[in-house]
């Protein structure tokens, strides 16, 4: 489990961003994959939620991780749902103390926030489309809500894979472009004519520094050049796996006063 200095200085907050080392999952999927979605053995999946629930002081049945579709959705989250199979969205927020929400991820960044005195805290999934559709800016206007200031609001990105393990065609980078001329700064040409190696870490940190919050960090790490600690949709897929496994990234607020 990889902790930030930026969020374990906040009272009342306990986080994670989940590597796959420690799990029961076996074959592709070895280590702690957390993945409802995947073929892993379900009950096998749900030993490793429990795992990692258990670092953070929870249960499995406290944990609330949305089924998530890249989309730019976010759900206020006032009871966990345990072993079901979450609401769709990308995002989730909450107030409530004892509740672990979190994202999966595999290769998309997996962002955790809190504000500074520790009352709201939330997660959010942030692959390219997500990052691009708004969902960054939806998780942060939801916190804002529940009654805080985006300006003492503290996001970091957990492991997601680098601009050097991400190249896209043409057509991704136009729909960029055509957004934002400025954009550019977050493509270099690859080495196969008219195509581009995509920085989404900087794109989810430059999305979030436009929000002038608090703090808007990244941990740098790559889950693509990393296969003894993170999973990766990508590698899997170069590696002509039929399927991978999923991370887990969760952050809970502890009682006031805990």
């Amino acid at each position: 489990m990889i902790i930030a200095d930026s969020l374990k200085s906040i009272p009342h907050v306990r986080h994670g961003f989940f590597t796959r080392e420690g799990g029961r999952s076996t074959g592709i999927y070895e280590g702690l994959n957390i993945g409802l979605g995947s073929d892993d053995d379900r009950a096998t999946v749900l030993k490793n939620r429990g795992i990692g629930a258990a670092m953070l002081g929870l249960g499995v049945e406290d944990l609330a991780l949305p089924y998530q579709r890249h989309s730019a959705e976010v759900i206020v989250v006032t009871r966990a749902w345990g072993t079901n199979t979450g609401p769709k969205a990308d995002a989730v927020v909450t107030n409530k103390p004892g509740i672990g929400i979190g994202v999966s991820s595999a290769d998309c960044g997996p962002v955790l926030l809190s504000d500074r005195a520790g009352t709201v805290v939330g997660a959010a999934h942030a692959g390219w489309k997500g990052a691009f559709g708004g969902i960054l800016e939806s998780t942060v206007e939801t916190m804002e809500a529940l009654g805080v200031d985006r300006a003492d609001i503290v996001a970091v990105l957990g492991p997601t894979i680098s601009g050097s393990s991400y190249e896209v065609g043409p057509e991704f980078a136009a729909r960029f472009f055509e957004a934002d001329d400025a954009n550019r700064s977050y493509f270099t040409p690859s080495e196969r004519d008219g195509h581009f190696m995509f920085d989404l870490p900087a794109y989810i940190v430059g999305r979030l520094a436009r929000l002038n919050l608090a703090v808007a960090e990244s941990l740098d790490l790559c889950t693509y050049r990393d296969p003894e600690r993170f999973y990766s949709y990508r590698r899997a897929t170069h590696r002509g796996e039929p399927d991978y496994g999923r991370l887990m990234s969760v952050i809970r607020l502890d009682p006031q006063g805990s």
